[in-house]
């Protein structure tokens, strides 16, 4: 088969799930079978590399426009960039989005190339309405755009059960055109590797336990939740928030009140580290660290906590979307009830109670050390067993089959010039 995968992020750019996603999956896809399928990944950025029969291609913007709002910058870009994917892919028979930025660009290409358009679920518009603080009126046209792929797809994975839920309900997708695949890991990659040398270099005592948070600066990773949650923690703990790439200056800056509070009021260590670390410095991290901690109030999968389940870290996670599904609670980790304003999902209807709840559980697992480590050690165990991009990989090429039918167009050559 002929690939394409269209997405926002691709390294050296990847600042969430999806680009990390993609990375993986992409490798895998070229990989299995004996390199039969040419994988052609289109990105925003300038990347350019071909490692056998698997090409990538960052897409820059050839115009730029002026928005009526700041805020509808980062649409108009996508949707340049979207219309130069749709030039660039060569006959393809899938062609796979990954989150609002690249679906116009596959529902375009779907009646043009005759391909047969998949979507992975990352995320979904309604569930974030915070988006409108980030992109103003245009979450209402990323909106359009997500329903409409949706709409149009033919076949639909779904990271998790509850994001194969989500689908069905919010779009009306038929539960036929859905699968279920969850997102994977590199157990080889991401293991237990002790580096005390690399805590010290960012501040950071290796001799006194650690807990740490990896993400985002959004609404959506529950970051400022877990801030006034920190007062409430045991005194001896390291508070460790590698925390970045802030969804606005608003929330910035509501950041970097909280923590200023959090460090005059809490017995605990706060060590805030904003800028995006290499992924080796995170290995280490997860390594070294007592509990992880996800405050999601919405995550359609949360590859972060297989991460540091892989480095055999217990995990401290909100039970929102795909999260039971990763961590079992008292066997891996433990997980905090949420529950949701009714209109919406942007902040829990009891916040005290909830970051209250986060500080119970991550004081009980520092508390007992040695269930901590067990619960680490299954978590790994369970990672190896389910969490495989390799199987992943392998089930994603079956669904493509079951879309395309027996019948393929000639494969392309293995090898391709650029």
């Amino acid at each position: 088969m002929r690939i394409a995968l269209l997405t926002n992020e691709y390294p050296p750019h990847v600042y969430g799930g999806a680009g990390v996603h993609v990375e993986y999956l992409s490798r895998e896809l070229a990989r299995i079978e004996s390199g039969a399928h040419a994988v052609d990944v289109f990105c925003f950025g300038e990347q350019h590399e071909t490692q056998r029969n698997l090409r990538v291609r960052g897409v820059a913007p050839a115009l730029r426009f002026t928005a009526q709002d700041p805020r509808h910058a980062k649409l108009l870009d996508a949707l340049v960039r979207d219309l130069a994917m749709v030039g660039a892919v060569e006959s393809p028979d899938i062609v796979h989005c990954h989150t609002w930025y690249a679906h116009l660009a596959g529902c375009l290409a779907r009646p043009l190339t005759g391909a047969k358009l998949v979507l992975t679920t990352h995320s979904l518009e309604p569930h974030r309405p915070w988006k409108v603080e980030q992109l103003g009126t245009a979450y209402h046209t990323t909106a359009w755009i997500e329903r409409t792929a949706y709409e149009n797809a033919d076949g639909v994975i779904a990271v998790s059960r509850a994001m194969k839920e989500d689908v069905e309900t919010l779009y009306g997708v038929p539960p036929k055109r859905v699968r279920v695949i969850h997102n994977g890991i590199d157990p080889e990659e991401y293991r237990p590797t002790p580096d005390p040398a690399t805590l010290r270099r960012l501040g950071i005592d290796p001799e006194m336990p650690i807990v740490l948070f990896v993400g985002r600066i959004t609404r959506q990773k529950g970051i400022l939740h877990l801030v006034r949650a920190i007062r409430h923690l045991q005194p001896g703990i390291q508070m460790v928030l590698c925390a970045g790439a802030p969804d606005t200056p608003a929330i910035a800056e509501e950041m970097t009140l909280l923590v200023a509070e959090a460090k005059r009021e809490a017995a605990a260590e706060i060590i805030w580290i904003p800028e995006m670390l290499p992924r080796q410095d995170l290995i280490s991290l997860y390594t070294h660290a007592a509990v992880f901690v996800c405050p999601s109030v919405y995550e359609p999968f949360g590859i972060i906590n297989i991460e540091a389940m892989a480095c055999e870290t217990a995990v401290v996670a909100t039970a929102v979307g795909g999260i039971p599904e990763i961590v079992v609670p008292g066997e891996t980790g433990l997980l905090i009830a949420f529950e949701p304003e009714r209109d919406g999902l942007a902040e829990p209807r009891d916040a005290e109670g909830f970051s209250r709840s986060l500080a119970a559980g991550i004081n009980e697992l520092i508390g007992d050390p040695a269930r901590a480590a067990a619960m680490g050690r299954a978590g790994r165990e369970r990672v190896l067993a389910e969490f495989s991009w390799l199987r992943i990989a392998e089930m994603t090429v079956e669904f493509y089959r079951e879309l395309i039918g027996a019948e393929l167009r000639p494969t392309a050559p293995s090898v391709r010039q650029p």
